[in-house]
C-alpha cells in the first residue's frame, strides 16, 4: 500500500510540478478567499476530468492479455522526459489570461485552465499507470492524488507571497519534471515485467 500511495504522489508530481507556476499565476487573480476555494474546486474538477478519461483508457487497454506489454507504455513518459530536456515548454501565461479574462464562471475557467495546461501529459502518464494497478490499488491512487492536489494548491497559494522560490520553481521545474517523468516511466516497464520480458527475448 505505501508503494502505491509513493507511486501515485509520484505520478502526481510529475504531471503537476510545472503546474505549480500555473496555479501561481492564478492565485494572484483571486482576491477573496471565495475565489481562492474556486480555484481549488476548479483545479480538482479539470484534474477529475483527465482523470475519468484515462481510466476510460486504461479500463480499455486492460484487455490486452500481456502484462509486460502493457508495461511498453512506460516508453511514454520516458518519451515526454527526453522531449522536455531537448524542446523545453511552451510558456503557458497566456492561455492563464485568456481564461481567466473570459466571460464565464471562474470555476469553469481555473478548470478549463488544468484541461488545457496539463491535459496531454496527464492523460499519457496516467493511462500508463493506471494499467498497471488493480481496482484497489487505482482507488488508492485516486485518494493518493485528492491529497496532493490540495497540498499543490496550498503550495501554490503559499508560493505567491515567495518570489524567491517563485523563481526557481520556474526555472528548474523543466528538469525536475523531465527527470520525475522518466523515472516513472521506468518503473512502470519495471513493474510490469517489460525490461525481463525483453531481456529473455535478446
Amino acid at each position: 500500500m505505501l508503494t502505491l500511495i509513493f507511486s501515485g504522489a509520484t505520478a502526481y508530481i510529475s504531471t503537476s510540478i510545472d503546474y505549480l507556476v500555473i496555479l501561481m499565476l492564478i492565485f494572484c487573480r483571486a482576491s477573496s478567499k471565495n475565489e481562492r476555494l474556486t480555484v481549488y474546486l476548479g483545479d480538482l474538477l479539470g484534474t477529475s476530468v483527465l482523470v475519468i478519461i484515462s481510466l476510460i483508457l486504461a479500463f480499455v487497454l486492460h484487455f490486452i492479455p500481456a502484462t509486460w506489454l502493457l508495461g511498453i507504455l512506460g516508453l511514454i513518459p520516458i518519451i515526454m522526459g527526453m522531449k522536455l530536456i531537448v524542446n523545453g515548454e511552451e510558456n503557458t501565461d497566456t492561455v492563464v489570461n485568456q481564461k481567466l479574462n473570459a466571460r464565464r464562471g471562474f470555476l469553469l475557467n481555473v478548470a478549463m485552465i488544468t484541461i488545457a495546461t496539463c491535459g496531454a501529459d496527464n492523460i499519457d502518464i496516467y493511462v500508463s499507470f493506471f494499467v498497471t494497478l488493480s481496482v484497489s490499488g487505482i482507488l488508492i491512487v485516486l485518494l493518493t492524488f485528492t491529497v496532493m492536489l490540495t497540498i499543490f494548491c496550498y503550495l501554490g497559494y503559499l508560493l505567491v507571497k515567495v518570489p524567491v522560490i517563485a523563481k526557481s520553481l520556474e526555472k528548474y521545474g523543466r528538469w525536475i519534471t523531465a527527470a520525475v517523468y522518466i523515472l516513472l516511466g521506468l518503473y512502470i516497464m519495471f513493474e510490469s515485467g517489460t525490461f525481463n520480458k525483453l531481456f529473455s527475448i535478446l
